[in-house]
């Protein structure tokens, strides 16, 4: 096992990854940017400070975090979920470099990562997909395919993720600027301005697998995540197992995912997100390259840590989680967003910030009274977890922790998170993606 790592991202998802470091007595060395050198938790560890706020400066610099990692003689390297999680690039210059990347195969990113090639990979293994191109298009073929899969289809980057590069399109006469927002948009984003076109489901449901993979063939799926609670593409609650996936459905997928990832030759952690159609049909949609900010609801019903499992698969261990998938988890994102104002990120000085504590309770922050949530990176405050033997129970259990939670000096989500556990359609477990018409 590594002796150091060099985690190489920020806030939360940093803080994550070094309480499992901790636990399996690895030293975690941190990145920090100016703009996150005051945070309070950052005494508590080694740091590798990177000069500059901007995240291209900073955190999405290639040179600067593996002349860190080098710096402070780190053997390995976790990069967390975005940033540089799922660049392939990186990937190959930290192997280059003498540093294992904690993730993936740059081979295996450039398959899956990249959402056209995904597709034609889970194809193989007998995944079903949804009608669109197979390639990337230009605006007049876009015109084409859209026609014969027939409106709406959404315009999706080929590369990136987290909402960034996708339109709807509704009509013909609105592709023309759909196209050069998403293309310009992705380009911005990514440095990839490809689009590919692929149907567009109305009232669907997002769900997803969560793979484990080694570097034996071993492919294990540790169920599934309900995440169609969304608003702009970007996830906001996440449960499992997801109320209307039925054993049937859930094994056939579990099995064709297996296939899939081997076929890739994958491995580490990685998660197969999925569409179901109002018919009930299920149609890949595209996979993650790295851990997602979502897998707390995985280890809560499965009983495992998957940053664990990532580590063991980077030093070549045969790993082949045996689990058993028991009661229901729910989590919250809780972010710094103002809800007078369009739900706009709003940084800013926290000034009192209390959390519930008990059985069933877990809370995934790096925050302290006093900290300030710079404007450069995500908004989010904290992850809010529960986990019950069963849905009813996990959704009061919930509410009982959004109400004790106490923060001062930023506005949150947590109002919006109590509406929509009180929403009839989400206690019914029939709801999809318009749920917040957004």
């Amino acid at each position: 096992m590594f002796r150091r790592l060099l985690v190489a991202n920020r806030g939360e998802v940093a803080a994550r990854v070094v309480r499992t470091c901790r636990r399996m007595g690895i030293t975690p060395v941190v990145l920090a940017s100016d703009a996150d050198a005051s945070a309070q938790w950052l005494a508590e560890v080694e740091v590798a400070r990177l000069p500059g706020s901007a995240p291209r400066d900073t955190y999405l610099d290639m040179d600067a975090v593996i002349a860190a990692a080098k710096k402070h003689a780190c053997a390995a390297l976790h990069p967390g979920w975005g940033f540089l999680a799922e660049n392939a690039l990186f990937a190959t210059r930290c192997a280059s470099e003498g540093i294992r990347f904690v993730g993936p195969s740059p081979a295996a990113m450039r398959r899956l990562g990249n959402k056209v090639a995904s597709r034609r990979t889970m194809r193989s293994g007998g995944v079903p997909v949804l009608p669109g191109s197979e390639g990337i298009v230009s605006l007049e073929e876009a015109r084409i395919m859209a026609a014969e899969a027939g409106y709406p289809v959404l315009l999706k980057a080929r590369s990136g993720g987290g909402g960034r590069g996708m339109r709807r399109v509704y009509h013909p006469d609105e592709l023309e600027a759909a196209y050069a927002q998403a293309s310009a948009e992705s380009e911005a984003a990514f440095g990839d301005g490809g689009l590919f076109v692929e149907k567009y489901v109305e009232a669907g449901r997002h769900i997803e697998f969560q793979v484990m993979a080694d570097n034996f063939g071993n492919v294990t799926v540790l169920g599934e995540r309900e995440c169609s609670i969304q608003r702009r593409h970007q996830k906001l609650l996440e449960e499992s197992p997801s109320p209307v996936l039925d054993d049937a459905t859930r094994a056939m997928l579990t099995e064709a995912i297996q296939r899939a990832c081997r076929n890739a030759g994958y491995a580490n952690a990685g998660t197969v997100e999925m569409l179901r159609a109002p018919d009930g049909g299920l149609y890949f949609l595209e996979m993650n390259n790295r851990l997602q900010v979502e897998h707390p609801v995985t280890e809560m019903v499965t009983g495992l840590d998957l940053v664990e499992l990532q580590l063991r698969v980077a030093c070549n261990e045969v790993v082949k989680p045996d689990f058993v998938r028991r009661g229901h988890a729910i989590e919250c994102r809780i972010n710094a967003e103002d809800p007078e104002k369009d739900f706009r990120p709003a940084p800013g000085t926290v000034h009192r910030l209390s959390f519930p504590t008990g059985e069933g309770i877990r809370v995934e922050t790096h925050l302290r009274e006093g900290d300030t949530i710079p404007p450069n990176y995500d908004s989010m405050v904290a992850k809010l977890v529960v986990h019950a033997e069963n849905r009813p129970a996990a959704i009061a259990r919930m509410e009982a922790a959004l109400g004790a939670t106490r923060i001062e000096g930023v506005p949150t989500t947590i109002a919006l998170h109590r509406k929509i556990l009180a929403d009839p359609r989400f206690l019914s477990g029939d709801y999809d993606t318009r749920f917040l018409g957004l």
